[in-house]
């Protein structure tokens, strides 16, 4: 049970809220949050970095010198992991970091994590007649005007 109070639109205390959250259990709860914010982090990640290989580097077709009688190491190509310009040998290829998570799950960690902070938590009643279209610019705009005074600005 989380008690929260609700304000208007001008900041006033109106009354007070209760929600009935079903949350993790509290042996499980850090677990849950934690793979619901790595799952979070990963998803948003692009996954775009990227090296070229030695067989995509530009060049290197011919074999450099001869495989014996030069006394030098042999070589197939100048543009192996070796030699400078050559490919490299492990690095990054293009990937999805996503993670799946089962629905339930991530609505159990998302419940958990506001039972955590039921405390910050404030509800404003009536947002109809201020914000016509549920725009977050308009909002974002009229709380930093100062119409919600008593709301945290971290929200």
């Amino acid at each position: 049970m989380v008690e929260c109070i609700v304000r208007n639109w001008d900041g006033e205390e109106v009354g007070q809220a209760s929600f009935e959250l079903r949350v993790a259990k509290p042996e499980n709860a850090a677990h849950i949050v934690h793979r619901a914010l790595v799952r979070q982090m990963n998803n948003a990640r692009q996954g775009t970095a990227s090296s070229k290989t030695r067989a995509e580097v530009r060049g290197g077709g011919r074999k450099p010198w001869r495989q014996k009688g030069t006394g030098r190491a042999r070589a197939g190509s100048i543009r192996s992991p070796l030699w400078r310009g050559g490919g490299v040998s492990f690095g990054p290829k293009p990937r999805d970091y996503s993670i799946k998570m089962n629905r339930k799950e991530k609505r159990l960690a998302l419940r958990t994590a506001f039972q955590s902070r039921a405390d910050d938590m404030v509800v404003v009643e009536e947002f109809v007649e201020h914000f016509p279209r549920p725009k977050t610019r308009d909002l974002l705009a009229a709380i930093a005007a100062g119409e919600l005074s008593q709301i945290p600005k971290y929200c």
